[in-house]
């Protein structure tokens, strides 16, 4: 009997389910290692399932979802958090900066039918996360490599390649030195193959922060092309905005 997997959407734009699908001629080889009880987006629907592995797309951010995840825990052998907002908030958790009431009434004519929480958070700060895998969206390679991993009883390894390191090993110019484009790159992990770099942009850190870095002198390189403290907390705190070493970074120069 195959282990039975299911994938769960919570506060998202599902582009962590679509990774999944855009796997190819490669999702049905996923298929013969697991049996696919819940993944909505892909067709099957057991959300009560009790399952061996459950990944989570998306944050916190509804009181029926911290009920959810909670189920979703009892259900499951292994939960996975896939992608920057199941993560560390990812952008939705921008209104984590804010206050979540007055954007409502801003936003919406009828605020009180809103039904939401103040904050959006990361899974793990709801129930117990037995992996992580950064990106907005995520690498599918890597959730791949992960599922391997996990049903071969080996606990998988997180990529730690930064971002520049991959642009010395494509030959691609830095985009700082060369066209003087703040960048993320050099706190930040690789999962896209430096895909903006290599169009000439700087890095937004969708991978979510490096096992080894430095904010404080990306700071100041970033101040050096003329980008005030605002902007900078902006760059650091855009896509993973809740993740500790990004958020401090953020929070260190909001007001310069």
């Amino acid at each position: 009997m195959k282990p039975r997997l299911a994938v769960h959407k919570f506060s998202s734009c599902d582009g962590c389910q679509l990774s999944l699908l855009n796997l190819g001629a490669t999702l049905p080889l996923v298929a013969e290692l697991v049996d696919i009880v819940h993944f909505a987006e892909a067709g099957p629907v057991a959300e009560d399932a009790r399952v061996d592995i459950a990944l989570v797309e998306g944050s916190v951010s509804t009181p029926a979802e911290e009920a959810r995840i909670r189920a979703i825990r009892d259900n499951s052998t292994t939960l996975v958090a896939i992608g920057a907002c199941a993560v560390s908030g990812g952008l939705q958790a921008l209104r984590n900066l804010a206050d979540a009431d007055d954007w409502k009434h801003a936003i919406y004519a009828r605020a009180d039918q809103i039904d939401t929480l103040a904050t959006a958070t990361p899974v793990a700060e709801h129930v117990r996360v037995d992996f992580e895998i950064w990106g907005c969206p995520v690498n599918s390679r890597q959730v791949v490599g992960a599922l391997r991993d996990l049903l071969s009883g080996v606990s998988p390894k997180p990529s730690r390649e930064k971002v520049c390191t991959t642009c010395k090993q494509l030959g691609l110019p830095c985009v700082t030195v060369a066209r003087g484009e703040p960048c993320l790159g050099p706190v930040t992990n690789d999962g896209c193959g430096a895909l903006c770099p290599a169009l000439g942009r700087g890095c937004y850190g969708c991978y979510g922060p490096a096992g080894t870095l430095n904010t404080d002198a990306l700071a100041r390189q970033m101040s050096a092309l003329g980008l005030d403290g605002r902007s900078i907390a902006r760059r650091f705190a855009q896509i993973n905005s809740h993740a500790p070493e990004f958020s401090a970074a953020a929070g260190a120069r909001k007001d310069g």
